[in-house]
């Protein structure tokens, strides 16, 4: 079947493909010495990758063997064509003629599954590798880096700097990466100990990571440091820095450095007013948005994000209408922000109008808008359309699958949710996540689902899924004890769990012993919940409806006596619609 496209290709050509490859390889027993100077030059022009390709495909058919050079050249061909299954042809071929001991031909195979985000076949082909070179540990380091697999890729680091082979600037760029993604700043201070000791502090690539990770770990005073020490600063040094300010609200000082930066960019622009979008005044926001000599669609979503964060949704919505007519380029990202203001304000007829943007500008089918319009059609009450543009798109992740899970657990369908839940499990390359059981265990609690099959799910989220629970897990899963009058479990739960300083599980725990009339347990969250979160309205009331139920009106004067000393007050209940 690849041989069939890459003859299609060359069918193109003025010449038959079996002259083109006649004029390409000889047939020489040795292993082809001309047609391998042929292979090499053809490899490194990529547009005759492929006749490079289907020549080894013929050489292969007539017994020339490829030795290991020209071996190296073909799967960087397979790598750069995107030809996946004659890679993993060349891979076989490899094993069978003895070569996978040449770390060259190795490498390249590691980089070749690398591009293929097949991080568990490059692994184990590193694995392989006697004696891996540093290029053979940094390409699947900066794999699993690209994968967002940050962990791994650590590991691996940590792997390296055990071994003889020294790490070069290029593993040091990846871990500080990984450091600065998991705010692990001790660990950064540590490998910033290994760069100087190494003696690759004076790279400025490395110099520009370490005031990217300093920034990201919060150290802004270390990521200035470092920017000052650098001679020869470029423009991802400055940005760098300017960056590490402004998203540790040290606005001021990023505008001096974008002031001293000899020709600031977009991206230098950007991260300024993102700053102030974020932490600051808005208004100053658009002042420098107004002033930036090339704005583009990133500098005005900043803003929008910004009013979208401060739950002010008609103000991004009049943004993003000023937006449209000073015809700035509306991306995915512009749309997914501005629907998610909308969906907070429950806007339908926003956004059946935002979502006919979308069609015009082509973006609907795209799964970060698709996502956010099934979380806004969800959300304003419409699940049907939400479930009908779920259908639609053509791929989903699990973002999407999530924004449709929450959709039909918001609206009450608590077997929708329990249906779709199974349906994900089924689907390749996707596993459920936190969000996921949070809905779960939701539709559990909504439908009254026996505690034994809401627990099971919770265990299950643990112990196959390895997903840590969060105080939102536990306070369902004691609303759902409430709701069986088993609460007596809900103080062990949040003890073993570790979240015995969270007011949240603690107010859930009392709101559950309302549900089932516990007074012993009731005292006792009320006591935690007044300790960690001071004096609550919603505390005495539910103590008072206790007392109440079990006739202890002793206790229900004591608690409004406390309210009328305290100065506690209840709150007049209301409610809106749009």
């Amino acid at each position: 079947m690849y041989e069939e496209g890459v003859k299609n290709y060359l069918q193109k050509q003025k010449q038959p493909h079996y002259l083109l490859v006649s004029s390409y390889f000889s047939t020489e027993s040795d292993g082809f010495k001309s047609g391998s100077r042929i292979i090499s030059g053809l490899t490194h022009n990529s547009p005759n990758s492929e006749m490079a390709l289907v020549g080894a495909s013929e050489m292969l058919n007539s017994g020339i063997k490829p030795n290991g050079y020209v071996l190296v050249h073909l799967i960087r061909s397979s790598t750069r064509t995107g030809f996946h299954s004659y890679g993993v042809q060349l891979h076989c071929y490899a094993l069978r003629a003895g070569f996978v001991p040449n770390v060259f031909i190795s490498t390249s195979l590691v980089n070749f599954y690398v591009k293929f985000d097949s991080l568990g076949d490059a692994h184990k082909v590193f694995d392989e590798i006697p004696q891996p070179s540093e290029v053979s540990w940094n390409s699947l380091i900066s794999g699993y880096v690209h994968s967002g697999q940050f962990r791994s890729a650590l590991d691996l680091f940590l792997q390296l700097d055990r071994s003889e082979i020294c790490a070069d600037s290029f593993s040091f760029t990846a871990a500080l990466s990984v450091c600065g993604q998991l705010t692990l700043l001790h660990l950064g201070k540590l490998i910033h100990s290994k760069v100087v000791k190494v003696g690759v502090e004076c790279s400025v690539v490395v110099a520009n990571c370490l005031i990217d990770m300093y920034g990201k770990c919060g150290s802004v005073k270390e990521a200035i440091w470092v920017f000052d020490e650098i001679d020869d600063k470029d423009i991802i040094s400055w940005n760098s820095v300017i960056a590490a300010s402004a998203r540790n609200r040290k606005l001021e000082q990023a505008v001096r450095f974008l002031h001293q930066m000899p020709i600031p960019d977009t991206i230098s622009y950007n991260e300024v007013i993102n700053g102030f979008a974020q932490f600051g005044n808005i208004d100053a926001a658009i002042h420098i948005l107004s002033r930036m000599p090339n704005s583009n669609s990133s500098s005005w979503n900043a803003i929008i994000t910004g009013y979208v964060n401060r739950n002010q949704a008609r103000e991004a919505l009049a943004f993003f209408s000023n937006m449209h007519s000073n015809d700035i380029e509306m991306d995915q990202f512009t749309f997914s922000i501005i629907l998610s203001g909308i969906a907070s304000l429950s806007s339908l007829t926003w956004g059946i109008l935002i979502h006919c943007c979308t069609i015009k500008c082509g973006l609907d089918a795209s799964i970060v808008v698709g996502s956010a319009l099934i979380d806004m059609y969800s959300k304003c009450g419409q699940v049907e359309d939400a479930e009908q543009i779920f259908q639609s798109l053509p791929r989903k992740n699990l973002v999407t699958w999530n924004a449709l899970v929450s959709g039909f657990a918001h609206n009450g369908d608590s077997a929708k949710v329990i249906e779709l839940y199974e349906q994900l499990k089924m689907v390749r390359d996707l596993k459920p996540d936190g969000i996921t059981f949070l809905n779960v265990l939701s539709a559990c609690w909504h439908n009254r689902t026996p505690y034994e099959v809401a627990n099971h799910y919770f265990e299950l989220m643990i112990k196959n899924y390895g997903i840590d629970a969060t105080p939102e897990h536990c306070a369902l899963m004691i609303r759902l004890m409430g709701q069986w009058g088993e609460v007596w479990r809900g103080e062990r739960m949040i003890c073993e769990l570790g979240f015995g300083s969270c007011g949240l599980v603690w107010r859930a725990l009392l709101g559950a012993c309302g549900a089932c009339g516990d007074l012993k347990v009731a005292e006792l969250a009320a006591a935690k919940v007044i300790e960690l979160e001071g004096d609550k309205e919603f505390v005495y009331v539910m103590m008072s409806n206790i007392y109440a139920t079990y006739g202890e009106w002793g206790g229900v004067s004591v608690v409004r006596e406390v309210m009328r000393q305290r100065s506690v007050r209840k709150e007049v209940g209301c409610s809106w619609i749009e």
